[in-house]
């Protein structure tokens, strides 16, 4: 008999809301690793490299774990920039920029 997979835990350790967007240009990301669109990857301007977060479209309360790798966005109102991948996740490519919830989680 399969043992039953262990979903993982994680305790949130900061919240909040902002406008999300998304891009998938290939290009060399503030970690040092080249971004690839089809990674669950986020920028953010200061969460610490290799934090995880779950990001909530508001819209239609689908979500997705990414893991930051870069800084940004850099426009207005923002407070994250997600891989393409990530973005079609959530539902959000149509629109470009969606409002989003996010959590950023530690294992629990």
């Amino acid at each position: 008999m399969a043992e039953p997979v262990k979903k993982k835990q994680y305790k949130v350790v900061e919240s909040g809301s902002c406008k999300a967007s998304y891009y998938w240009e290939g290009q060399m990301t503030a970690s040092g690793e080249t971004f690839d669109p089809s990674e669950l990857t986020a920028a953010h301007k200061t969460l610490p490299m290799g934090s995880k977060v779950r990001v909530t479209n508001k819209n239609n309360d689908r979500s997705v774990i990414v893991r930051i790798n870069d800084r940004g966005p850099y426009a207005g109102g923002r407070c994250l920039d997600l891989s393409k991948a990530a973005m079609k996740k959530v539902g959000g490519t149509g629109a470009g920029v969606i409002p989003v919830r996010y959590e950023v989680l530690s294992k629990g």
